[in-house]
């Protein structure tokens, strides 16, 4: 059964991170310069929180609250979900799902930051899953061409 390691193996360990004294001007820069919907808030490389796109909608657009003033501890997602390198792909799906989240970071045993998943990953792996699997069927039906 495919499992996480399997996607942080094409995709690669690089996360971006934001530390939770940053302020949410800069994280909302940042991820609007690499393009992507949330950050990972880690101290010592560890995960202590999430901010992503929704935390700005929610907490500070809508509270009309000052990104430049507002630290991102102030505002991150604290009950953060963490997968392993062994979490199965159909867990993590259903995790994402449940939860409502789009980004699963993974760790160590240690707590340690290992990677970070989206639910774009995970619609990647299964996409290509599909299309090696309607190769391999047409082989067989039809031969190899």
């Amino acid at each position: 059964m495919p499992t996480i390691k399997d996607i942080l193996s094409q995709k690669g360990s690089h996360v971006l991170t934001v530390g939770p004294s940053a302020s949410v001007l800069d994280a909302a820069t940042l991820m609007n310069e690499q393009k992507v919907g949330a950050l990972v808030v880690a101290r010592e490389g560890r995960v202590v929180g999430m901010f992503s796109e929704r935390d700005v909608l929610q907490r500070i657009v809508a509270q009309r609250r000052d990104p430049a003033t507002t630290l991102v501890e102030q505002v991150m997602t604290v009950e953060v979900v963490c997968g392993t390198p062994e979490t199965t792909i159909d867990e993590a799906r259903g995790c994402m799902k449940n939860r409502r989240i789009r980004h699963l970071p993974i760790v160590d045993d240690n707590q340690r930051l290992l990677g970070l998943i989206s639910i774009g990953d995970l619609n990647a792996h299964q996409v290509n899953s599909q299309e090696q699997t309607i190769h391999l069927l047409h082989e067989y039906l039809y031969g190899r061409v």
